[in-house]
């Protein structure tokens, strides 16, 4: 009933899009007419749309709506309400509120973008216009590694245009900074926020509140000649999770029933994390005359995040202990013990850092009245570190627990007490052949390009310009783990008193608590490593280069077709990559015999692009987009990295790994959509779009030549063997429509100045099988229906927002066992957002607001499950976040 509710509650969300945008619309036209009967009778009266100052919310979405207007591509955009303030805590949940665009929760954080249903492999994103390198173990980038604080911008590509470079299959996402020599005069702004979780200290050494600083200047100097920005934004945010996982679920006969489904293990998590990251933002723009202009541009992220895991892990239908008292209902074990369990207490540590630095230089010309040219450099490199510590505990004496699995999460509640620090100690209780263990991840990723183009206007014809360049890119990404076992000195080893700490609240499952202790200081106090030498180790270490070369056209278009004004560009991009990899080539999984392998390869893409944008009466804009379009593959995908292995029995070769081959998904695209504005305060869309990709990427065996690898003197018939590894093969297609509303509802009467409405529902539908044909595994982030909506109140200095977005059931990924790529079922969620707050407008406190916010207000849980959702794999609560604070602007 639950998901019946939201799917008519999607349906009733489109329908209500619909009827607001006909009354506004009709409002709308009435207006107009009002309008043209007064200009007739006075010609110098302004239009009453134009006569309003918009503020805060309001100044956001009319800026917002008037660049999605004058835009010849089909866009999504996001502003800030002021300088330094874009509505959220993070600029993925902003732009996470567009249309046809998703956010996955990552730690109770919007952190991965999904457009159109493609997940964030499928897009790319900019910083000023150029691409971006990103920490995480691929190309898509994090966005919570981007303050919005320091962002003055969103704008959200969803057609090609030749002349933007670096563009995505699903969308392109360009972060913007301000423009000091935009600014008529100094601005100085500042924001402080104290931040609390509502889940409170679920570890005693961790803390449940933090706080959000931030700071802006921007002035101007030499007669406007010299612009400056600066910007510093620091966060340090608590994060509580209380999470529950289940191993699987294995079927076994019980009270005579047949293939009865039961819980294969249980495991309940209590995690705090301590979230610090310092931004800055740095941008002097020089403009000495009409014919030079210049800008550099700085950004530097650094983010630290420590987390800490405490959790009480037990075996049960894989453990080998006794069922008794076994409860079946509806073919489900719900209620039972098990006796003769032995349950692990965890005690984890992961750090990390990550680093993002990002410089660019543009130079432009004015050479005549008919020529310009552009001159672009810039260099970004990120870098991650990390450690990943666990560590196990328990006792030395079996244990009975009973569990209740009617709900989620399950109760559960054992014999022994396993807070009490007298009878737990540090072992490998699951008979594991270890006592703990350590990765450290490190990833490294350096992009440097250098772009020229040039520019040719024209007064007459159907042409405004001309514009060609060509842009050169040179990407280096590598990763790299090493990972180890640990072995306690003395097993079983007693934890000395100065190491614990107040157990951890594992209550939300029904468990007391477990014992706590500082795992760093145990760490180095009792264990020792044990390199781990496998197969999989090495496959996680390689590096991939690319240089791409891009060469570009595009006429600019904006002429008269019969009474219609038409504005938009036509064009193509050449594209010349060139791509290599090198990681280790491993013979019969022994890893000490690994040897250095490498291997590349070259491809050219011609990708051509229309982009048309017809001006209707009574402010409606038709929009007609054309392209190819391309996403190059993950990067782990052309890793070099595989391994090798001669059957001494039927002397067959067969192996597996990465595909430094590849070439990228390909597509042909087609958008269409209608636009009608309410002046710049508002509009209501209708948009189609279909994607045909030529190919997709799939993981299959092909026949592969074996003879560079040493055949151990087998001497084997042939050296043609079966190499499971990423292919290019077939594609499909996937289409959705988008409508869209942004309405102030003084539109409807004046009686309700101040309120307004913004909202968007999307349906997508697709037949691309990415487990490859005749497969039934799910896109990966791709929701069939997806919402939001806002309501916004502002006036007389009050400001109020509620926010809800909302995404269907979606194929998610996460960093899975050995901080691999995983995939998983997540159930749909609804994430509720508000603020409220106060600007004082005059007087002796003008330039001063009090912000409250609040989010995931309802403490959405996000879950994943297995097959089928009546069987539950992870549920995890991060509680609501609360912000109250001031903003001074000088």
């Amino acid at each position: 009933m639950f998901k019946m509710n939201r799917n008519l509650l999607s349906v009733a969300l489109a329908s209500a899009i619909l009827a607001l945008a006909q009354s506004a619309q009709a409002q709308a036209d009435q207006v107009v007419t009002d309008q043209t009967d007064q200009s007739e009778a006075d010609d110098d009266t302004p239009e009453i749309l134009d006569a309003i100052q918009a503020t805060g919310i309001r100044a956001s979405i009319e800026s917002a709506i008037a660049v999605k207007q004058e835009a010849t591509s089909v866009v999504e955009v996001v502003t800030a309400e002021d300088i330094g303030k874009l509505p959220d805590v993070s600029i993925a949940e902003s732009i996470a509120r567009l249309p046809g665009l998703t956010a996955q929760r990552v730690g109770g954080r919007a952190q991965t973008i999904s457009i159109r249903g493609l997940a964030g492999d499928f897009a790319t994103t900019l910083l000023n216009g150029r691409e971006q390198v990103s920490t995480g173990d691929n190309r898509g980038v994090e966005f919570d590694q981007y303050p919005s604080e320091l962002l003055n911008a969103v704008v959200v590509y969803k057609t090609q245009d030749a002349s933007l470079i670096g563009q995505g299959l699903s969308g392109t996402v360009d972060l913007r900074t301000v423009r000091p020599l935009s600014f008529d005069e100094p601005v100085m702004a500042v924001n402080l926020r104290g931040e609390k979780n509502s889940l409170g200290e679920l570890n005693a050494d961790s803390s449940d509140h933090g706080y959000r600083f931030s700071g802006s200047y921007i002035d101007q100097f030499a007669d406007d000649t010299i612009g400056i920005a600066l910007g510093y934004a620091r966060l340090d945010s608590p994060g509580q999770a209380r999470r529950w996982g289940a191993w699987g679920y294995p079927t076994a006969t019980i009270n005579g029933i047949d293939n009865v489904s039961l819980l294969g293990g249980s495991e309940s998590w209590a995690t705090s994390t301590d979230n610090v990251r310092d931004g800055l933002m740095g941008v002097l723009e020089y403009r000495p005359n009409d014919n030079y202009a210049s800008v550099l541009d700085v950004y530097y992220s650094q983010f630290e995040k420590a987390e800490t895991t405490r959790a009480l892990q037990v075996g049960l239908g894989w453990s080998g202990a006794t069922l008794t008292n076994p409860v079946v209902e509806n073919g489900r074990l719900v209620d039972a013990t098990w006796v003769g369990v032995r349950p692990v207490i965890r005690n984890d540590q992961n750090d990390r850092e990550d680093d993002i630095f990002a410089i660019g230089w543009n130079n432009e010309w004015k050479l005549s009245d008919d020529w310009s040219a552009t001159v672009d450099l810039s260099y970004s490199k990120a870098d991650r570190e990390e450690s990943i510590l666990e560590t196990y505990a328990g006792s030395l004496s079996t244990d009975t627990v009973h569990i209740d699995s009617r709900s989620t999460p399950p109760t559960l509640s054992f014999g022994l007490d396993y807070t009490d620090p007298a009878s737990i100690v540090l072992t490998d209780p699951g008979g594991w052949g270890q006592n703990g263990y350590i990765k450290y991840p490190e990833v490294e990723d350096t992009l440097k390009s250098f772009r020229a183009s040039a520019e040719r206007a024209f007064e007459d014809g159907h042409f405004s310009s001309l514009e060609f360049g060509i842009n050169y890119a040179d990407r280096q990404k590598s990763r790299f783990v090493a990972e180890s076992f640990l072995d306690l000195i003395s097993d079983p080893t007693q934890l000395t008193p100065g190491l614990l700490t107040d157990p951890a609240n594992l209550s939300f499952s029904g468990i007391p608590g477990v014992i706590a202790y500082d795992v760093n200081a145990a760490f180095n106090q009792f264990y020792a490593p044990r390199t781990n030498v496998n197969p999989d180790i090495l496959n996680k270490a390689w590096e991939v280069n690319e240089e791409v070369l891009t060469g570009y056209l595009q006429a600019n278009i904006d002429t008269v077709w019969g009474d219609i004004p038409v504005r938009g560009n036509l064009g193509v991009q050449v594209i010349r990559t060139d791509q290599d990899s090198s990681g280790f080539a491993v013979p019969n999984g022994n890893a000490a015999q690994a040897v250095p392998y490498a291997g590349g390869t070259s491809y050219t893409d011609i990708l051509p692009s229309l982009n048309l944008s017809f001006t209707l009466e009574h402010e409606n804009i038709v929009r007609l987009g054309v392209g190819r379009q391309l996403a190059r593959a993950r990067l782990d995908q052309i890793r070099a990295n595989n391994n090798f292995n001669l059957d001494a029995a039927t002397l067959l070769w067969s192996g597996g790994g990465g595909n430094p081959e590849l070439e990228p998904w390909r597509a042909n695209a087609v958008d269409v959509s209608w636009e009608k504005y309410f002046g710049n305060r508002g509009y209501f869309g209708l948009a189609f779009f279909y994607k045909d990709l030529r190919n997709y990427i799939y993981e299959i065996p092909i026949l592969f030549d074996f003879s560079q690898f040493d055949d151990l003197g087998l001497n084997p018939p042939t050296d043609i063997g079966n190499f499971t590894r990423p292919e290019n093969g077939e594609g499909g297609s996937l289409k959705g429509i988008e409508a869209s509303l942004s309405v102030p509802f003084d539109l409807f009467s004046d009686a309700l100045e101040g309120f307004g409405f913004v909202g968007n529902y999307t349906y997508t539908d697709t037949n691309i099988e990415p487990g490859g044909p005749g497969t039934s595994q799910a896109l990966p982030g791709f929701s069939k229906n997806t919402s939001n909506v806002s309501f916004y109140f502002e006036k007389y200095g009050f400001q109020a927002r509620v926010s809800r977005r909302w995404r269907s059931d979606f194929l998610g990924e996460i960093q899975g066992f050995g901080a691999d790529r995983a995939f998983v079922q997540v159930q749909e969620e609804a994430v509720l957002d508000a603020q409220v707050g106060y600007t004082f407008e005059d007087g002796a406190y003008e330039g001063l607001s009090i912000l409250l916010q609040g989010y995931n207000l309802t403490n959405e849980p996000y879950r994943e499950y297995f097959d089928v959702r009546t069987q539950p794999r992870n549920y995890n609560e991060y509680g609501r976040t609360y912000l109250l604070g001031v903003s001074f602007k000088f």
